[in-house]
């Protein structure tokens, strides 16, 4: 396919740099769009990084941060030498080059079966309890138009009484991250700041990218939290129990600073509490004030689309809006089985994060023997560890890793500051057999593995 001409492509791209934020997010959301809606097709060669900074009158580096930025999406291919080009079936030219290791979802959308998935975490196994969820479900299905953009109301009660609320404050999702894709979309304009830990849950960190948000990082411990709400961002995003990935809880004075502080700038807060339920020590207390994303695929089974925002009525009503122009609600049945599973919820979460806690400690133990050079903090909860590598770079390992047959998400992939290169999250989600073979082909794979392959990060504020 014939590269496209630089002035074409400055005219596609409009007016691209009307938003706020740094002019590289901006550039990149827009090329984004092109390349999804299929203006750029694969195999789409694109103008050079200074031709194109000179028919927008932008600085070279903002070019080539953005067409960095899609490269490491996976929308983009680069090559020394070889140009630019919009990733897909066009064949690539040769190259001894490493690729680079693809985003999380991109691990759900391509499953290879000889393939150890390290990369995302959640159970593989439902529990018997949804299959008797569902069995009652069945027997409850009425008439009617079946469609409730806000929730079915049977589920929408019965978190109301898990929650000591009102049905009105609840919203049923197609999961967590449809939860956070709408309060985005909701509460933000293109070039809009939202507060961030560093690391963080990198499907929001893909929520902010596709909304053009610029992240402004804090550390993960919440220190400076408080002072970057005091910015006015649009809002703030803090996973304050289970964090993920360190698996760690903020402590009771750190939550409640926060809270206080998104009260007195007037932002919303925005807490993930998908994984609370997880805690090994019972679940945390969770600071009122804020909205909260809860959701079933970490307790119960991913496969249960079924998430919710907890959030005062007018915002709900809002959410409702937008997601009925998304899909009229989620399915009937699904939420009938919910709502008997969020009746039981205290019972399955115990039981989860019990077996989690050990598979937790025979993670630990398994790097201890075979990867002692490696180290970690022992997780609170959740389902990951936060593991440091002695030397190298984490992207360039997981390809290693991933010529043995197991893939894991290096630390850059989640952390907005364009840090954690040397990091890895490793879940532990699987049975006890299953991650001694996965640990054993990570150790084989640390044994030949240089360090000499590290990638430059992106500039520092990348989302």
């Amino acid at each position: 396919m014939s590269p496209i001409l630089v002035t074409e492509l400055t005219a596609r791209l409009g007016r691209w740099s009307a938003g706020r934020g740094p002019l590289y997010l901006l550039l990149a959301a827009r090329l984004r769009e092109l390349i999804d809606d299929g203006e750029l097709p694969p195999g789409t060669g694109l103008p050079t990084d200074r031709a194109l900074a000179a028919a927008l009158s932008a600085g070279r580096t903002t070019v080539v941060a953005a067409y960095d930025l899609l490269r490491d999406e996976g929308r983009l291919v680069r090559r020394q030498g070889s140009g630019t080009w919009v990733a897909g079936a066009a064949p690539a030219p040769p190259s001894t080059a490493e690729p680079t290791t693809d985003p999380i979802f991109l691990h759900l959308l391509d499953q290879p079966d000889h393939v150890t998935q390290f990369a995302c975490a959640g159970p593989l196994t439902p529990p018997p309890a949804l299959l008797s969820a569902y069995r009652r479900a069945l027997d409850d299905v009425g008439g009617g138009l079946g469609y409730h953009p806000a929730g079915h109301p049977r589920l929408r009660r019965a978190l109301a009484d898990r929650f000591r609320a009102s049905p009105g404050e609840f919203l049923v999702t197609t999961g967590g991250q449809q939860a956070l894709s709408l309060l985005t979309r909701a509460l933000v304009a293109p070039g809009d700041e939202v507060v961030v830990q560093a690391p963080t849950y990198p499907g929001m960190l893909e929520v902010l990218r596709e909304h053009a948000a610029v992240a402004v990082p804090v550390p993960a411990d919440g220190s400076g939290f408080a002072a970057a709400l005091a910015r006015r961002p649009a809002f703030g995003y803090l996973i304050a129990a289970c964090h993920n990935p360190t698996g760690r809880h903020l402590d009771e004075p750190r939550r409640l600073e926060i809270v206080a502080a998104s009260r007195r700038a007037g932002v919303p807060l925005v807490v993930d509490d998908v994984l609370a339920e997880l805690s090994f020590e019972g679940r945390p207390a969770v600071s009122t004030g804020a909205i909260t994303v809860g959701s079933l695929s970490k307790v119960v089974w991913g496969g249960l689309r079924v998430g919710w925002v907890h959030a005062p009525a007018p915002l709900i009503n809002r959410l409702a809006r937008l997601k009925a122009v998304h899909d009229l609600g989620g399915g009937v049945l699904d939420q009938l089985a919910a709502s008997y599973l969020v009746g039981d919820l205290s019972a399955l979460s115990a039981a989860r994060a019990g077996e989690l806690r050990e598979r937790h400690d025979h993670l630990c133990a398994e790097l201890r023997r075979r990867l002692p050079s490696w180290t970690f903090e022992p997780a609170s909860g959740g389902q990951t560890l936060w593991v440091r590598l002695p030397y190298g770079d984490a992207a360039a390992y997981a390809q290693a890793a991933l010529r043995h047959g197991v893939a894991v998400l290096p630390g850059g992939q989640l952390d907005p500051t364009g840090g954690s290169h040397d990091r890895l999250r490793l879940p532990f989600v699987a049975e006890p057999a299953e991650i001694t073979a996965a640990v054993a082909s990570l150790a084989r794979a640390w044994q030949g593995y240089t360090g000499e392959a590290a990638r430059p990060s992106l500039p520092a504020i990348a989302v």
